[in-house]
This record gives C-alpha cells, sequence and structure tokens, in this order.
C-alpha cells in the first residue's frame, strides 16, 4: 500500500480476486501521471508585508493544528518571509499561500480569513487533513486574481464551490482525491473509494464554462457521473488552451468525444478507471502536441487508432486493461523517445515486432497477444533500461525467453494469462532489482524455484493459478526482508506451517498473504504473529472448527480483506456483533457458520455468508451496513421477516436472500426506495403479500427473482420504469393476471419466466391492439408453463422475438453483471424446464434460448413462424390443445436440442425434417393422432417409443410396428363411461431399453401388476387402455393428459384428490407418469 508518508506497495486477495489497496501519495502521483499543477517558486520579498496581510494569516495559522514548522509565522515580523509564504515586490500584499502537504489538521475547514487575501495568485493546500468540511460556499468568487488552485488530498467533501465558476483567470485547477485501487485477480484495478467519491461536480460544463484560460485540470476521484456525455464536449468547448486533462476514477460512463481533439494544445490526456466506452477517437493522431495518452482501465473497444503511433511528441501509451481494443503494434524506428508503451490485456493481436527493440528510451513495456501463437522476439532482450516487463495473452507460448536474463535493470517482471509452461528458470535469481516478480495464471509447473529466494529486495511474489508441486515451507518466505506480499493460491502445492521464529525479517511487515488450495488442515499458527495482516485468503481448504479469539483479536484492527470461504468452519462467530471496522470485503460463503448473522462494518462493501447455516438477521442489520454494496446471504436457514432496516443500506446494489426460510411480506422499500439496487433475488422463500406497486422512475434493476415463493395479486405495472430490467422470474407463486404485454416497454427484458401461477387470458396483442403493444424483441427465455392461458398462438407476433433468430455481435456468452468493485460478477440464475427435467441454470448461457407454454390451453395450429426461430434450443408446447399439422418449419431449427408437442390433438404425419435435426437429444411426440411412417434415420433410430407413445396410427421401428405399403386405416373406439378411477403409472429409465412396466389400480383395492418384454404388445395394450378410458379423438383427451396434473375443465368432482400420490418425476429420472381422471356416470 502507497500511503502518505511510503512508497510501500501492498497487494490484496480476495479469490478469485487479487485486491491491490493503493493510497497514491502526492509525490508518487506528480512522477507517474503528472497529477498535481507546477509548484511556482517564491519571489523575493521586495516590499514590507502589510500589516492587514499579516492579521490575516495569523488569523488563518491559529485556525490549523500543523506538524510543519510554522515557527516563523510570528507576530511582529515581515509576513513575507514566513515560510510558504510569498508577496507583492511593489506593495507588499500577498501573492502565494504554499502550505501543500504541510500537515495542517482543522475540524471547522477553511477559515474564512483565507478570503481576505485578495491578491492571491497562487494558493496551495494539497495533502492536508481537513477533516472532511465541507467546501465553502461563499469566498472563493473574491480571489479575483487567482491562477493556480490546489486543494487536492485534503480531506474536503461536498460540491465544488460556485464561488471557482467565476475565477475566470485560473490557469491550474486541482480538487484530485485519493484513489484506493483494487486489484483483481488479474491486476485489473478497479477504484475502491471507500464507498464514495468525496466531492462532487455534476455539471461540469458550468465549472468550466468561464475558466478559458485554463491549461491545467485535475479532477481525479471527483464524482462526474451526473454528467453523462456531456462531460466531453463541455471540456472541448470552454477550455481552448488545456494542456493536462487528469479524470481518473470519476466515475464518467459515456464515450470519448472526437471533439476532444480540437483542443490542439492538449499534451497531457489522463482518463484511467473510468467506465468509458465507444471507440479511441481516430483524431486523437492530429493532436500535434499530445504526450501522454492514458486511458487504461476502461471499456473502450474497436480498433486503436494506429496513426497516433506516428506522433513524434509521443512518450506514454497506457491502453491496457480494455479487454475490447484491437490492434497490431508497428514498426518502430529508432527516432521514438516513448518511455511507456503498456497495450496488455487488451484484445492486441499479430506478431509482436523485432523492431520494438528500437525504443531505446523505454523504461515500461506491456505487451499483449490475444490469439496468434508467437514466441517473444528475442530483441527485446536489447531493452537494457526496462525496469518494467508485462507480457499477457494466450497467444504468447513457449517457456520464458531466456534473454529475460539480459534485462538486469529490472524491478518488475510479469508473465499472466498466458501460454508459457515449463519450469521457472534459474537465471530469475540473477535479477538481483528485481521487486515485483508475477508469474500467474500461466502454465508453469514443478517445484518452486530455490533460487527466488536470492532475490533479496523482492516485495511481491505472486504465483497464483499454475501447476507448481510439492511441498513448500511457510518459513522459507519469512526470511526475504523485504516481502509483504505472498500469493501462491490455486497450484498443486501442500503449503507447511512452521514453529514462530523471532528471526524471520518479514514477518512483521506483512500484510498481503493468499494460500487458496494450498492443501491446509488447519489455521496457519503463523497468523499470530502477523501483527500488520491486511489482505488474508485462505479459502478452498480444508479448515475445521472454529475460528480462535486470537484470530479476531488480531484481525479486528488491521485485515481489510478477509476470505475465509469453502472451508469448513465451524459454530458462532463470537468474537462481536461487528466484525470488523475497517473490513472492506468479507467472504465467509461454503462453511458451517450457525447463529444470527453477524454484522459487518461500516467500511464493507462486498459481504458474503452464502451457503452457512445462520439462522436469523439482526433487525438493526441494515443501519450498521452504510457503505455495503453487495451482500449475499443465500442458501442459510435465515428465518422470520426480511428486516426493513434492511434499506437504509442505500449503496446496495445486490442482494441476494435467496433459499432461505423468509416470511412476511417483501418490504416495500426494498422495490420503491432503493435507486441503486441492481439486482434482488429472493428465490425460494415463504414469502407472501403482494409486490410492491410504487416503484420509482429512477428503478435500477437489472434482474429481479422472486421465484418459489406464495406471492399474490397483480404484477404492479410501474415495473416499467425500470429500464434496464433483463431478467424477471416470478416462476411459482400465486399471481392471478393477464399476460403482461406492458412489459414490452422494457428494451432489455431477456428472461421472462411465469410459469406455475394462474395467469389466464390470450397471449400477445388483442385483435384490436396495436400490433407493437406487445413485441418482446430481446427475450431468450421465455416461460408461461403450467398456467391458465388460452387461445390461439399467432404467426405474427412470434416473428417479432428477434433475439430467437439472429446473435447479436460483442455480447458475453454469460448473462452476468460486473460491478467496479473488486471486479465482482453476479451471474443470473433461472429455473426452467429443460430437456425434460426442471432444471436450475446457476448461470444463464445466452445461447440458452427457451419457448415453453406448455400445460396451458391453447388451441389451433402450432404456429409456422416458430421455424424462424432458428436459435431455439428448446421448444416445449406440451399439454395444450393444439391442433393440424406438425409444421415442416422446425425442421429449419438446427440448433434445437429439445422438442416436446406431446399431449395434444396433432395430426398427419412427423415431417421428414425433423430427421435432420443433428442436436436434437429430447423428443416427445407421444399422445397425440399421429399417423404414418416415423422418419427413418440413424439420429432418429436413437430415440425410443416414449418419444412416441399414444399415436396408434405410427409405425417404424421404434414402434415395433410394421410399416404397409399402403396406409393402415385408423380406427378410433367410442368406449362408455364407468365410474371406475383409474391410475396408470409409467416408468421408464433412460436409454434405448425394449421393456417398461405397467401398474393399473383400481380404487376398489384391485390390483394388478405385471411386465411385458414386448414394446409392441405394451403400447397395444397401453393405447387400448386409455382409448377405452378417454377415447382419442375426445375434445377432452388431451386435457387429461396434464403434466403437472393441473387439469382444466371438464373434471369430475374429486379427481385430484385421486391423484395427488402420483408424484412427479425426479430431477434424475425420465419416468413419465400420467394420471387419468375419469367421468362418473
Amino acid at each position: 500500500m502507497i500511503t502518505r508518508t511510503s512508497s510501500h506497495r501492498k497487494q490484496l486477495l480476495l479469490p478469485p480476486l487479487l485486491v491491490h489497496l493503493l493510497l497514491a501519495s502526492i509525490q508518487l502521483s506528480c512522477f507517474l501521471d503528472g497529477t498535481f499543477g507546477n509548484q511556482t517558486a517564491m519571489p523575493p520579498a521586495k516590499a514590507p508585508c502589510r500589516p492587514d496581510q499579516a492579521s490575516v494569516l495569523l488569523r488563518l495559522g491559529r485556525s490549523f493544528h500543523s506538524t510543519c514548522s510554522l515557527a516563523s509565522w510570528r507576530a511582529g515580523t515581515d509576513c513575507c518571509g514566513w515560510e510558504g509564504v510569498a508577496c507583492a515586490a511593489a506593495d507588499g500584499r500577498v501573492t502565494a499561500l504554499d502550505l501543500g502537504g504541510c500537515g495542517l489538521e482543522s475540524a471547522g475547514g477553511l477559515h474564512p480569513a483565507l478570503f481576505d487575501l485578495t491578491s492571491l495568485r497562487h494558493l496551495d493546500l494539497s495533502g492536508n487533513s481537513l477533516n472532511e468540511s465541507q467546501l465553502p460556499d461563499a469566498g472563493f468568487e473574491r480571489l479575483t486574481e487567482l491562477t493556480h488552485l490546489n486543494l487536492s488530498y485534503s480531506d474536503f467533501i461536498g460540491k465544488i464551490p460556485d464561488g471557482v465558476r467565476r475565477l475566470s483567470k485560473l490557469v491550474s485547477l486541482d480538487f484530485s482525491n485519493w484513489i484506493y485501487l483494487v486489484e483483481g485477480d488479474n491486476d485489473y484495478f478497479l477504484p475502491l473509494s471507500e464507498g464514495r467519491w468525496p466531492v462532487v461536480e455534476p455539471d461540469i460544463g458550468s465549472l468550466v464554462a468561464n475558466l478559458s484560460s485554463l491549461k491545467e485540470l485535475y479532477l481525479d476521484t471527483v464524482d462526474l457521473s451526473g454528467n453523462g456525455a456531456a462531460w466531453c464536449s463541455a471540456i472541448a468547448n470552454s477550455t481552448p488552451q488545456l494542456q493536462v486533462l487528469s479524470l481518473r476514477n470519476t466515475k464518467l460512463n459515456a464515450p470519448i468525444c472526437g471533439s476532444l481533439s480540437l483542443i490542439h494544445s492538449l499534451t497531457n490526456i489522463n482518463l484511467k478507471y473510468n467506465r468509458l466506452h465507444g471507440q479511441i477517437p481516430e483524431s486523437f493522431a492530429d493532436l500535434p502536441s499530445l504526450s501522454v495518452l492514458r486511458l487504461g482501465y476502461n471499456l473502450l473497444e474497436g480498433p486503436f487508432p494506429s496513426r497516433i503511433f506516428q506522433n513524434k511528441n509521443l512518450t506514454v501509451v497506457d491502453i491496457s486493461y480494455n479487454l475490447k481494443v484491437s490492434g497490431v503494434l508497428p514498426n518502430f524506428s529508432s527516432g521514438s523517445i516513448l518511455t511507456e508503451l503498456v497495450c496488455s490485456n487488451t484484445n492486441f493481436s499479430g506478431l509482436i515486432p523485432s523492431s520494438i527493440s528500437n525504443l531505446k528510451s523505454l523504461k515500461k513495456l506491456g505487451v499483449a497477444a490475444a490469439d496468434f501463437h508467437q514466441e517473444l522476439p528475442s530483441s527485446l532482450g536489447e531493452l537494457r533500461s526496462l525496469t518494467s516487463l508485462q507480457v499477457t495473452g494466450a497467444g504468447i507460448v513457449g517457456e520464458m525467453p531466456s534473454w529475460v536474463a539480459n534485462l538486469t535493470s529490472l524491478e518488475v517482471l510479469q508473465f499472466s494469462n498466458c501460454g508459457l509452461s515449463g519450469q521457472v528458470p534459474s537465471f530469475i535469481g540473477n535479477l538481483k532489482k528485481l521487486s515485483t516478480l508475477k508469474l500467474y495464471a500461466c502454465n508453469f509447473s514443478g517445484q518452486v524455484p530455490p533460487h527466488l529466494f536470492n532475490l533479496t529486495s523482492l516485495g511481491v511474489i505472486n504465483f497464483h493459478s499454475n501447476s507448481f508441486i510439492g511441498t513448500i515451507e511457510l518459513s522459507s518466505f519469512f526470511e526475504l526482508p523485504n516481502l509483504f506480499v505472498l500469493n501462491l493460491s490455486n497450484n498443486k502445492l501442500s503449503i507447511v506451517d512452521d514453529k514462530y521464529d523471532s528471526s524471520w525479517e518479514s514477518i512483521d511487515n506483512f500484510d498481503t498473504l493468499c494460500l487458496a488450495s494450498c492443501n491446509i488442515s488447519k489455521l496457519p499458527d503463523t497468523l499470530r504473529h502477523m501483527h500488520s495482516i491486511e489482505v488474508l485468503d485462505i479459502s478452498n481448504n480444508h479448515i475445521h472448527g472454529t475460528v480462535p479469539q486470537w484470530a479476531w483479536d488480531n484481525w479486528i484492527d488491521s485485515i481489510i480483506l478477509m476470505n475465509l470461504s469453502h472451508n469448513q468452519f465451524s459454530s458462532n462467530i463470537r468474537y462481536s456483533s461487528v466484525i470488523s471496522a475497517n473490513m472492506f470485503v468479507i467472504d465467509i460463503s461454503y462453511n458451517l457458520f450457525e447463529g444470527p448473522i453477524p454484522i459487518p462494518g461500516p467500511q464493507t462493501q462486498l459481504f458474503d455468508c452464502s451457503n452457512n447455516q445462520f439462522s436469523s438477521m439482526p433487525i438493526n442489520f441494515g443501519s450498521q451496513l452504510s457503505s455495503i454494496s453487495l451482500l449475499m446471504a443465500s442458501g442459510n436457514k435465515l428465518s422470520g421477516e426480511i428486516p426493513p432496516s434492511i434499506c437504509e443500506a442505500t449503496s446496495l446494489m445486490l442482494l441476494d436472500l435467496s433459499n432461505n426460510d423468509l416470511i412476511g411480506s417483501i418490504p416495500s422499500c426494498l422495490m420503491e426506495g432503493m435507486s441503486h439496487l441492481n439486482v434482488l433475488n429472493l428465490r425460494g422463500n415463504q414469502l407472501h403479500g403482494r409486490l410492491p406497486n410504487s416503484i420509482k422512475q429512477d428503478c435500477a434493476f437489472g434482474a429481479l427473482d422472486f421465484s418459489d415463493n406464495q406471492i399474490e395479486g397483480q404484477l404492479p405495472r410501474s415495473l416499467v420504469a425500470c429500464k434496464d430490467l433483463e431478467v424477471f422470474d416470478i416462476g411459482n407463486n400465486l399471481i392471478d393476471d393477464t399476460f403482461p404485454c406492458w412489459m414490452n416497454a422494457l428494451p432489455k427484458l431477456q428472461v421472462l419466466v411465469l410459469k406455475s401461477n394462474q395467469f389466464v387470458g390470450n397471449v400477445g396483442p388483442s385483435d384490436s391492439a396495436d400490433k407493437n403493444s406487445c413485441e418482446f424483441i430481446n427475450l431468450r427465455i421465455f416461460d408461461l408453463a403450467s398456467n391458465n392461458f388460452s387461445g390461439l398462438l399467432h404467426n405474427e407476433w412470434f416473428r417479432t422475438m428477434r433475439s430467437m433468430m439472429t446473435k447479436a455481435d460483442n455480447e458475453r456468452l454469460v448473462m452476468e453483471n460486473q460491478y467496479d468493485l473488486l471486479g465482482q460478477t453476479y451471474q443470473f440464475t433461472t429455473a426452467i424446464t429443460y430437456k425434460g427435467s426442471d432444471v436450475t441454470f446457476s448461470k444463464i448461457l445466452r445461447t440458452i434460448v427457451v419457448i415453453d407454454v406448455s400445460d396451458n390451453a391453447f388451441y389451433g395450429a402450432i404456429p409456422q413462424s416458430i421455424g424462424d426461430l432458428v436459435l431455439l434450443s428448446a421448444l416445449n408446447m406440451s399439454h395444450n390443445v393444439l391442433t393440424g399439422l406438425i409444421p415442416s418449419q422446425l425442421g429449419t431449427l438446427n440448433q434445437i436440442e429439445s422438442l416436446d408437442l406431446s399431449s395434444n390433438g396433432l395430426s398427419g404425419e412427423i415431417p421428414q425434417k425433423l430427421a435432420s435435426l443433428d442436436f436434437l437429444s429430447i423428443l416427445y411426440l407421444s399422445y397425440n393422432k399421429l399417423e404414418g411412417r416415423i422418419p427413418q434415420s440413424p439420429h432418429f433410430l436413437t430415440f425410443s417409443n416414449l418419444s412416441f407413445l399414444g399415436n396408434t396410427g405410427l409405425c417404424g421401428l421404434q414402434v415395433s410396428k410394421g410399416c404397409d405399403s399402403r396406409r393402415p386405416d385408423i380406427v378410433l373406439h367410442q368406449s362408455k363411461k364407468t365410474s371406475i378411477d383409474i391410475v396408470l403409472f409409467l416408468f421408464a429409465g433412460l436409454g434405448f431399453g425394449v421393456g417398461f412396466a405397467v401398474s393399473v389400480i383400481l380404487t376398489c383395492g384391485i390390483s394388478w401388476s405385471w411386465s411385458l418384454t414386448s414394446q409392441g404388445t405394451a403400447m397395444g395394450y397401453l393405447n387400448n387402455v386409455l382409448t377405452s378410458i378417454c377415447p382419442a379423438d375426445s375434445p377432452n383427451h388431451q386435457q387429461f393428459l396434464r403434466r403437472d396434473l393441473s387439469v382444466t375443465e371438464p373434471r369430475s368432482p374429486g379427481w385430484r384428490e385421486r391423484c395427488d400420490h402420483a408424484s412427479k418425476p425426479s430431477l434424475e429420472s425420465s419416468s413419465t407418469q400420467i394420471c387419468v381422471p375419469v367421468s362418473s356416470s
């Protein structure tokens, strides 16, 4: 961690995350990123200080406590000679006040006396501690002569004062603040910012409108999120003389406008750590003075403008961690003055040119090869001045190049996410200046190299996610005197903990220890002596028992990130009701903890306690979570109601309380008052009542899952305010409503699950309605099963489902949300019937495209337009009253894996085109009125007779019935009504067996059971039984064969009670169960 007084770096890990907490010091920021305005030398005082000016300074000085020497600030002496003070030579007025980094402390903020120094031109109060005081609303407008204003890193909060907007002579403006950077698993830095951005500027256009003389603008970690896309044009239009633009970590979520390149004076652009998207403007290549371009850690995409490399003044290019930015490194001439070229973790491809050795001034190099397999050019070994080498990409193959031994100036060496393999060569031990060695997520193998321990300057070792083997003593690393970060996670190592030795040099300074998946069976005793530990990851081990008291005593004050997940820790967390006041991240998931959920501290942003045995949530739980963003407590035994205090956690973006025993209604504030909440998952509880219906226009929901509860009433129409909603699952509840055509106003909706409720009426637009009023163009999963929908399924309506026809470009394979915090992703889930079984998808692949309208009362023909939905992977229209032919257009569904049209009234032949569906693995056409030859193809022969049961007119090998040259006559026998209720069960296992059992149970108490080894005999008997009970041509026949026993009228009194004992198929079974009720005569 780089603190204000030290350049000591620290790294943090949360598997699968590696967290690096970085407090950038003023000096380092100045050196690396140019984040400070120029410090102007104080001119010599000619005229004596004016008494009124001295009086003002003395009042200002008395308002501070200072650790720097202000001994010279004495009454009766010339204030123009005081430390940090400069005066005009002519009249003795104070023109400059430089107290930057002076250790000033003030509980009351800036003293008003400051604004009496109306001749000030330079004001620098940076790097002080003004105790999170508000910037004064009035006063700055009096400093009309001000040209340089630096209030950075001084713990101010609030909005930039309006008075600053009136300082038209400003040349340099700096309101930057500390950046807390979180290093994800692959060095992906993301801003943590303690859960807040202390200074806010919602209208940057207004801020710079009158600052036409501005040359330097530093607003790092100022919240600019309210500006949208207007930020860029506002700066371009108002600051024609701007040279330095630094907007790191400002929450910008917009494109970079091309008009920024109209500011021809720009020399330094630093926009790192934002969410900028779109392409890098080609016009940046036309900035004649551009020297530094830092665009790393954004969401930019598309080709990198290669002309930028032709700029003769270019010294720094950093576009790292823009994963969708593509390009090819050019040939470099010997005249280049580049000192930093960082393209790692991008989509750059092609050969890395050998001419890169012409970059003789290069200090920092990061290269990527995403897809083109290559070995690194040996000419890289000629860059003897390199201090940092970072290589990423699966295209980098072979072993670690031998020329690395030539780079004796290296301080940072990193090979990550690459295809390199083999053992780490011994020459690593000769790179004596190495302070950081990262060899992770590659294919390195063998023992941890012993020559590593010759590198006494090493502070960081990161070897996670390789194939290192063997047993290694933890103590061997403590003998490296400067080591403070060790990450050996996810290898094939066994870590042995040794008895503490007071001679270990580095253990007192150790702040990061990551030993996930290291075959550890007990908590390392070494941790007793790590009093400065900030990051601990011992997840995915075999540690059991309680967490000892000494551990909590050590961790309570120092630890920032703790990951104990996937172990066997048990018992209560007994330290106190609050785990730690300082932890940002806590992951204790997948253990055996019990009792009430512990309350994380006020700084905690991620708390995952899922899959334990916690039984309750404290009533004041939410009131303690002032900073929390991600809260996951699924899979516990939580009972009682959801405490309303949860809504006091106003920063929540994700709340997952699924699969517990919660009761009561959903607190209305969860849906109506949480402006940042993006994911709300309450699946699998016992919640009841209605959904809240006053959702506000600033709704941020992307996923809502209320499935498997007892929620009733209608769907809230105010959901239309949630324009970002992608997933809505209300399956298995008691909703009584009509089909929600109004949800077509949700432009991003992709998953709509309404199954197993009490919906009624038609689906799709009514005949009188606007045809566009019910279009769902982005749906991928559409589940209406087991309701009371009825009516026709319209051809034209299915043609509106365009996302089932064509793939969108540049889509992620998995539906998920990625949060800035730690690069954390949350994968959306849903539960649907897929391939004949009820399946919960723990992640929703965009390749899963499903329509399920089964178990309703739809009638009429199957729409031919379904054949246009060529991305369908599953179609279930079973247990309806559909009639007519099976459309031959279904033969164009080349991606389909599961097709279920069973238990309808379909007639005619099975289309021959279905035999060409090579991915089709599940087919159910049973219990229709199909006839003729079953299509003959090797693929169709893999389907057993279960796929075709109940179609007496079918013939072919699958039903053990030969086909005559002429079509057989199909005779349907009417039967008399009977007073006997029969429950008929079919049990059939997976595979291609030739036998099954039939059991007929009579309510009068007589039971027969026998085994029929001949499929043909069994099928014939079964069909005779069925047709004798309920004739195949009866209009009610298909309604009686309802899959989930939800039979529509007409039905005999008490039929459900007589069938309730017929259990549904299990997830693992492919058994078919049929309950056949019979009307009384």
